[in-house]
C-alpha cells in the first residue's frame, strides 16, 4: 500500500460516521466530527503545521448548524487566507444523500469539492474516488 493519508470525515449521523471511518481507516488516520463548526477548528488549527494538515475532507452537505455547502465555502477561504492552493488544498469529497444537480453543481462550481458520492457509499465506490482523486495507488 502507498502512503498513510490524513482524513477527515465530517457527518452529523452517527451510523454514517462510524461506517465512513471503518471503511477509510485502513488508509490512514481518520478523525471524525459531527458539525462543520468542529470541522473548521480542526482545519484551520491543521493548516498552521504542513504535516498536520488534511488530505481529504469527507463532508455531509445537510448537516444542523453550518451546511456542508457553508463548510466547503469557508475551508476555502481559509486555505487561500493561508496560502494554500493546488495539491497542498484537502481533497474534499463530499457524501451526501442530496443526489440532484443543483446540489452536484453548487458543490464543484461554486465550492470547488473534488468528488461527490450519493448515499448509500459502498468500499468499492469509496476506494474509486479516492483512486481517481490519487490519495491511494492503485493496488489498494
Amino acid at each position: 500500500m502507498g502512503k498513510q493519508i490524513k482524513i477527515l470525515i465530517v457527518e452529523d449521523e452517527f451510523i454514517s460516521r462510524t461506517l465512513l471511518q471503518e471503511m477509510l481507516s485502513s488508509f490512514g488516520d481518520c478523525d471524525a466530527v459531527d458539525n462543520g463548526r468542529e470541522a473548521l477548528d480542526i482545519l484551520e488549527k491543521s493548516y498552521g503545521v504542513p504535516e498536520d494538515r488534511y488530505n481529504l475532507v469527507c463532508l455531509d452537505i445537510m448537516m444542523p448548524k453550518m451546511s456542508g455547502h457553508e463548510v466547503l465555502q469557508e475551508i476555502r477561504r481559509i486555505e487561500e487566507k493561508n496560502g494554500i492552493y493546488g495539491a497542498d488544498a484537502a481533497k474534499v469529497l463530499m457524501v451526501t444523500a442530496l443526489g440532484d444537480a443543483a446540489n452536484i453543481m453548487k458543490a464543484l462550481v461554486e465550492g470547488r469539492c473534488e468528488a461527490y458520492l450519493t448515499k448509500p457509499v459502498s468500499r468499492a465506490k469509496l476506494e474509486e474516488q479516492l483512486r481517481q482523486l490519487q490519495l491511494i495507488d492503485s493496488n489498494s
